[in-house]
């Protein structure tokens, strides 16, 4: 390796969530020289609303890193500020979208690592539609930003195997790990002036993975009881799908995290609610779907068999 030329490697980093913090660790523990961390201002969060650092931020102060918070990145004076780091490598995990001002100003680029195997599933939430898709692989890329979303010429990709078992949340962390990895090899290889790309292709086939909304977590139980499965699996433990439990004349705002299957033939209504004292499942076309792990309001998440000691169902009992 020409250490000369990793000496001379100065980065600027820019993330926010736990996602981001695995890679700046990798980068900090391997010796390189991180001389500014970009990540969210601080947000009022909780009960009280007090303002609540990002977890890359408590990360970089614990390890003295100059941090900036910029509300705009177009901003004249951040912009000032950033070219006073004299980074001439930018790296990004789980931020925004960048300005030319920003991605353009580093000698060597600012490349991005994205959670899927480019260009499939570009867009805010790849780990979640992957899943929710039926995916039984995935991975994670890094490539050079340009002035598109998750356009820009790849330079490394790692294939992730995604099991029936795996929720977003088991997902995440795989991703995170095996990408944090590969954004230390693109490291390498640019400190070693050895980084080759190429242009992504587009295909009418491209499956994006557009930001997630309220109503898209809503579970449609008429669906195939595989896509039911998926689509609870792809949005656990955050932002969690739900459905609407109708007992009586309570309407109930019910959100499910974990579920399980079972494949059988019956001549039951679709959304019919069936439950002891220990299952509550859901009739769906082609079997059953177990709810083992639900939050009704006002409630934290809890296992069923808990909130079934606590709540009466009547036999008429139905999701809509």
């Amino acid at each position: 390796m020409n250490l000369s030329k990793r000496e001379k490697l100065r980065i600027v980093f820019m993330g926010t969530p736990d996602f981001a913090v695995a890679t700046l660790s990798t980068l900090v523990k391997n010796g390189y020289d991180v001389v500014g961390v970009i990540t969210a201002p601080d947000r009022p969060a909780g009960r009280g609303r007090k303002l609540q650092e990002s977890v890359v931020k408590k990360y970089a102060i614990e390890k003295g890193l100059t941090i900036l918070q910029p509300t705009n990145l177009k901003n004249v004076e951040f912009l000032a500020e950033l070219g006073t780091l004299k980074a001439n490598l930018q790296i990004v995990v789980a931020f925004r979208m960048l300005p030319k001002a920003v991605w353009e100003m580093p000698e060597y680029g600012t490349f991005n690592l994205h959670a899927s195997l480019l260009p499939s599933y570009r867009g805010a939430a790849p780990i979640n539609w992957a899943i929710i898709n039926g995916e039984t692989e995935t991975g994670v890329t890094t490539f050079f930003i340009d002035d598109k979303i998750d356009t820009g010429e790849i330079i490394l990709q790692e294939k992730v195997k995604i099991t029936e078992d795996d929720t977003a949340g088991t997902l995440h962390d795989k991703l995170m790990d095996v990408g944090a990895d590969l954004v230390l090899t693109t490291v390498q290889q640019i400190g070693e002036g050895v980084v080759k790309t190429q242009k992504q292709i587009d295909t009418k086939e491209l499956k994006s993975a557009y930001k997630i909304f309220k109503e898209t977590c809503e579970i449609n139980w008429k669906k195939p009881i595989n896509d039911i499965y998926n689509h609870i699996r792809g949005l656990s433990p955050y932002p969690a799908s739900w459905t609407t439990l109708q007992n009586g004349d309570d309407s109930l705002f019910l959100k499910v995290y974990h579920a399980t299957i079972e494949k059988e033939k019956h001549n039951l209504v679709v959304g019919t609610v069936l439950f002891d004292k220990t299952e509550l499942k859901v009739v769906v076309e082609g079997g059953y779907i177990n709810l083992l792990e639900i939050q009704l309001p006002g409630k934290r998440k809890m296992k069923t068999t808990d909130v079934l000691n606590g709540l009466k169902l009547l036999k008429s009992a139905h999701v809509l």
